[in-house]
């Protein structure tokens, strides 16, 4: 199968969107497929053709950017042109020009298939409005051209305004999942170089409005009550990340106030990631509207027997809920957050279930399979390749 994947942002750009992308082509590539990402020269000095993990990127240059979103008046042009060497499209929801892109490959008489990962929800604003409109106004003519839609779980499908209107369409894929086994040195190697000596509440995330950081923030003083040595550890980019400067600036105060209790760690490789979260006593996902979906590092998390506690959000509840391994809370709730901190911490084993039964559940080979079998369906020679 050659397939064309699109979508607005592709790594080296961190969120759960462009790894759950990255994971799926790498994935697909294994197999013996051909993948090419279409994706935004958001940043002018990365290369306008690249190839990672045998992927083949190709970056269509940035003429200005409003918000998050970016306008690229070549990509139409150079869709066409690769979707002409390709058997079927894969483009990723929100994206603006998702209309012009599968109307390309139905021209072509190709199957399209939309992944949608999120709502979008710009902050107040006059301009703001405009560009949710426009965006959703994409999103729903994309839908009317694409020939099946993948959301990650049913309960996301249930309480989406977007895809009740599509719901003929909608495939239910749980989304990709990697993570190595912690290893023993290495997490000790972690807790001594960070001086760790009291329990963690491990946050991954991008410094996000819609993460909910304030909602911890605000629960904090009734963590440290309990437990006087706790300490927050946020992984992720959290200094210049786009879109989010107002929001880093109002958060500025209470950072400032629980700075001795509230560590920055910066983006953390993935080869690092099993000893950050097997420091972690618990893991947060606070999240406060429909951009979050899911929550990739929730089971991440509980691969390495570390509980999460996430916001009682359609899709993000869903990893606790389905295994059990930890709690959910009402969303932007600071004190039922705290009071779900506070019990977690102090009951830990209670809560972490075997590794195998959280990998029978997530992973990317699992999310590969289904895709293969997705475009089979849907009449993609060669969409599954055997393997021995």
């Amino acid at each position: 199968m050659r397939l064309l994947v699109a979508l607005t942002y592709y790594r080296p750009y961190t969120s759960g969107l462009t790894i759950y992308a990255e994971r799926l082509a790498r994935a697909l590539v294994r197999r013996g497929h051909q993948v090419t990402v279409l994706t935004s020269q958001y940043d002018p000095s990365l290369p306008a053709r690249d190839v990672r993990d045998g992927v083949q990127i190709v970056r269509a240059p940035v003429l200005f950017r409003f918000n998050k979103g970016v306008i690229m008046p070549t990509i139409g042009w150079i869709a066409s042109a690769l979707a002409m060497h390709h058997d079927a499209m894969h483009l990723h929801l929100p994206q603006f020009d998702v209309p012009g892109l599968a109307l390309r490959a139905r021209v072509l008489r190709q199957p399209v298939v939309l992944t949608y990962h999120c709502d979008v929800k710009l902050a107040p604003g006059m301009f703001n409005r405009l560009a949710n409109s426009a965006v959703d106004a994409a999103n729903h003519l994309g839908a009317s051209l694409a020939t099946a839609i993948v959301t990650y779980t049913q309960d996301y499908a249930d309480h989406s305004a977007f895809l009740a209107r599509v719901r003929h369409k909608v495939h239910i894929v749980p989304p990709p999942v990697e993570m190595a086994v912690p290893d023993a040195a290495e997490v000790a190697a972690f807790r001594q170089r960070w001086n760790i000596t009291g329990p963690v509440i491990g946050m991954v995330a991008r410094l996000a409005a819609e993460k909910g950081v304030e909602v911890l923030l605000e629960a904090l003083p009734q963590v440290l009550a309990a437990y006087p040595d706790a300490r927050v550890m946020f992984a992720g980019p959290h200094e210049h990340v786009l879109g989010e400067e107002a929001y880093r600036l109002r958060l500025q105060p209470l950072l400032e106030r629980h700075r001795d209790r509230w560590t920055f760690l910066g983006n953390i490789a993935q080869g690092d990631l099993p000893a950050f979260y097997a420091n972690c006593a618990v893991t947060v996902l606070p999240s406060l509207n429909s951009t979050e979906a899911f929550g990739l590092v929730q089971v991440e998390s509980m691969l390495c027997g570390t509980p999460s506690i996430a916001s009682a959000l359609p899709g993000v509840r869903q990893p606790v809920l389905t295994t059990g391994m930890g709690e959910v809370v009402p969303i932007g709730d600071a004190a039922a957050l705290a009071a779900a901190l506070v019990r977690v911490i102090g009951e830990r084993s209670r809560y972490v279930r075997p590794r195998a039964e959280i990998a029978g559940r997530y992973s990317t080979e699992q999310t590969a399979d289904a895709y293969e079998r997705l475009f089979s369906q849907l009449g993609v020679h060669d969409a599954i390749v055997p393997r021995g």
